[in-house]
């Protein structure tokens, strides 16, 4: 009985993953069995950390806006700055006073003045 020839359909797909696994180390690159198996636990990890990194972002952000209140005494916190921001209907999400926060604290202050009035 003669050998049969395969098609390429499972060929083209096992050698889709081995380029996913490509960089990593050892059987995890080389073994279909742990290639599969690390790809899935690899989109698992990342499907869970973009989520952790916005609340991370987030953290920092707040973070670094309280410090800069806190220190030059624009409201006393962050909290109230936020309240007083949204009070007076400015829609700054918390990246945008982060940034000024770092780049000009007294824009920062001048921010908080105008809100204040």
């Amino acid at each position: 009985m003669t050998r049969v020839r395969r098609g390429y359909t499972a060929r083209r797909r096992r050698t889709k993953i081995r380029l996913f696994a490509s960089t990593f180390r050892g059987a995890h690159s080389r073994l279909t069995r742990t290639i599969t198996q690390q790809k899935m636990r690899a989109l698992a990890s990342s499907h869970r950390d973009r989520g952790r990194q916005k609340r991370d972002f987030r953290r920092l952000w707040i973070t670094r806006i309280n410090a800069v209140t806190r220190e030059n005494k624009v409201l006393y916190s962050y909290s109230r700055l936020i309240h007083n921001l949204y009070k007076k209907q400015l829609l700054l999400n918390r990246k945008i006073p982060a940034q000024i926060a770092i780049s000009n604290k007294n824009c920062l202050y001048m921010i908080s003045n105008k809100i204040i009035k």
